[in-house]
């Protein structure tokens, strides 16, 4: 349970340390591949961990994961431009993928049906109580320390983690020979990662490389299908997606993904950049997020054994849409209050959603899958949070280009409060309005996705919950 508090204090210390950071290093144009890079990578490695914890073991896949996120976040404190950021992000990511999968595996194994549910409850609010801390130290280290801390403070806490389970985990595990698909995993790698760059850097790509990027990826996706048809030990089992369980929950965790990037990556940055509060209380915002979001994890838990999958997560979807309701409804002068109530109520969706999904996928498996299903479950989460990422970057970046174009190189600036009255009144409301625009477009999206997170949820069989078959 200790192990999910490095990718929660991730998360949540980089969103708001991120308008400081620009300040800093500049490059605002590659705001979102700061977010884009690590949640790519993660994205792809996640069922390649998944994968190989079903295969070698979870102890052994979880220290090799976990050592190369740690040094990752060192390097990121020592980055000196937002490119070299980016690139150990993109390596932050790589690790990330094994500390998302393998914990989740871990209580798979380790608990009977009835039980896994309240302990994925808890294990989910465990992930949200650590991120209520990430955005007031966040906001304490940038305002009063250095934007270096927030990712160092990972060591420790990574150390900790890998001396608890190399202790306290007794593993069994069967030696037998194991046919690794390594194409399969480079498939899915250019598949996915082709035409996520397309999606983030549009604006700055020639039409041929996105014409190259485009067809490069989908070339590699079809190759990853045969591919994954043939071998007998596949990265990606398409085959579990012939189950109608396993279908609705990665559709709805992909949904899920990209609605939490819309409060995890934005919301500071309306917040801080539009509003002009300061880093420390945009944590705030996103820690109101964490706090419901663990209160609901664990009241999902417990009422998914006693109801249904499809009862608790349509509550949380009506909840996700009165949530992105009041982020659409969000304007500059709607005050600090109204961001954090918005942030509140989508986080009590986030956790019955996302918890009922992942325990759904992982009751409908068994032990020599669990690990491989549960990482496609997380893989289709992150690839949402990176579709998120990189279509509300591109809307920014547009929006500004748009509406204010002579000011492109004046926005590092909106977030440096020492700078920001030197660009003046005018200056300042051009700005913020072209901000406010833009993400407004990023809630809208939000909100359609919370609708068909609704339909998702109805359309789980009734009756189905950890204890019991479906009744039609």
């Amino acid at each position: 349970m200790i192990s999910v508090f490095l990718p929660a204090v991730e998360a949540t210390i980089i969103s708001t340390a991120m308008p400081s950071i620009v300040a800093d290093l500049g490059g605002f144009g590659l705001f979102s591949w700061a977010f884009g890079a690590y949640l790519l990578m993660q994205a792809v490695t996640t069922p390649i961990y998944g994968r190989f914890a079903d295969l070698f073991g979870r102890k052994r896949v979880f220290f090799a994961g976990a050592s190369l996120f740690l040094l990752a976040s060192i390097a990121c404190g020592f980055a000196w431009g937002m490119i070299p950021l980016v690139v150990f992000r993109a390596l932050q990511g790589m690790g990330a993928g094994a500390l998302q999968s393998v914990p989740v595996t871990i209580i798979g194994d380790i608990y009977q049906p009835a039980d896994r549910a309240r302990a994925l409850g808890w294990l989910s609010s465990v992930w949200a109580i650590a991120a209520v801390t990430g955005p007031m130290i966040g906001g304490f280290i940038v305002e009063y320390l250095n934007w270096e801390m927030v990712f160092w403070v990972n060591v420790p806490i990574g150390i900790v983690t890998m001396a608890m389970l190399a202790f306290f985990h007794d593993e069994e595990l069967h030696p037998r020979q194991h046919e690794v698909d390594y194409l399969g995993a480079i498939l899915l790698m250019l598949g996915v990662g082709a035409p996520m760059i397309v999606l983030v850097q549009a604006q700055t790509l020639e039409g041929w490389t996105i014409v190259s990027l485009l067809v490069g990826g989908a070339v590699a996706l079809v190759a990853l299908v045969i591919q994954e048809r043939r071998v007998g030990e596949p990265i990606v089992p398409f085959r579990l997606w012939r189950s109608k369980v396993i279908a609705l929950g990665n559709f709805g965790s992909l949904s899920l993904g990209v609605i939490l990037m819309s409060v995890s990556a934005f919301l500071p940055t309306y917040v801080q950049g539009v509003m002009g509060y300061s880093p420390t209380l945009a944590g705030f915002a996103v820690a109101a997020q964490s706090l419901s979001w663990s209160v609901a994890s664990v009241l999902a838990g417990i009422m998914m054994v006693r109801t249904s999958y499809r009862f608790v997560g349509s509550i949380g979807a009506l909840i996700l849409i009165a949530g992105t309701a009041m982020l659409i409804a969000l304007e500059p002068s709607s005050g600090l209050l109204w961001a954090m109530c918005g942030a509140f109520t989508v986080g009590l969706g986030m956790g019955f959603c996302n918890t009922t999904l992942v325990v759904a996928v992982q009751t409908s498996v068994g032990w020599n899958e669990r690990g491989v299903a549960t990482s496609s479950n997380l893989f289709l989460r992150t690839i949402g949070q990176t579709l998120g990422a990189a279509l509300g970057g591109a809307l920014l970046n547009y929006g500004i280009s748009q509406h204010a174009p002579e000011a492109v190189g004046a926005v590092n600036r909106l977030f440096d409060p020492r700078v920001r009255e030197g660009l003046g009144a005018s200056g300042i409301s051009h700005l913020t309005q072209a901000i406010a625009g833009s993400l407004h477009e990023v809630y809208l999206i939000s909100g359609f996705l919370a609708l068909l997170t609704l339909v998702v949820m109805l359309r789980f069989p009734v009756g189905l919950s950890p204890t019991r078959v479906a009744r039609d």
